[in-house]
């Protein structure tokens, strides 16, 4: 037997004040977003606002129902907008934000696996590496680089073939 382990590395910052510009921008239009998402069951209201490499911004919220398997993640109408949108176009960077109604939202918080595997195909289709920043409305911020880094041993349409 072999171990193995997986690593990557992510920037953490103790709050928006220390991103760049364009990055805090990005993260304040994903935490106002938060107000557009339709989330009566759940009280747990996300956001998601990607710059494209076109400089293009788009956005997303989660959306429930009341038949809990209808509903989707802010990160997936997020990308079902920008390939719409802009067909073919890479997106550089996702801002994602939450805002729990019923508890704190003052830490980051990752996307789900099926949004996870939703934003690697996003990746892999365009060629393109998407950045991600996760923060609630306060506190500490994560920069990842890559979504490749948020899902290992990922299935793909390798597996496939």
């Amino acid at each position: 037997m072999k171990q193995e382990q997986y690593q990557f590395t992510y920037e953490s910052y103790s709050g928006i004040e220390e991103l760049q510009p364009d990055d805090a921008d990005l993260l304040r239009q994903a935490r106002i977003m938060t107000g557009n998402a339709y989330a009566p069951y759940s009280q747990f209201q996300v956001g998601a606002v990607a710059r494209l490499i076109n400089g293009a911004i788009v956005a997303g919220t989660n959306q429930e129902n009341a038949s809990y398997p209808v509903g989707i993640c802010a990160e997936r109408v997020l990308l079902g907008n920008a390939a719409t949108l802009h067909p073919g176009i890479s997106i550089h960077t996702i801002a994602i934000s939450y805002n729990n109604l019923e508890g704190e939202s003052d830490h980051p918080i990752s996307p789900c696996g099926m949004c996870r595997q939703a934003m690697l195909e996003y990746e892999t289709r365009t060629s393109s590496p998407i950045r991600i920043i996760l923060s609630g409305q306060e506190g500490e911020v994560y920069i990842v680089k890559t979504v490749e880094n948020l899902l290992p041993f990922a299935f793909n349409s390798n597996e496939l073939s």
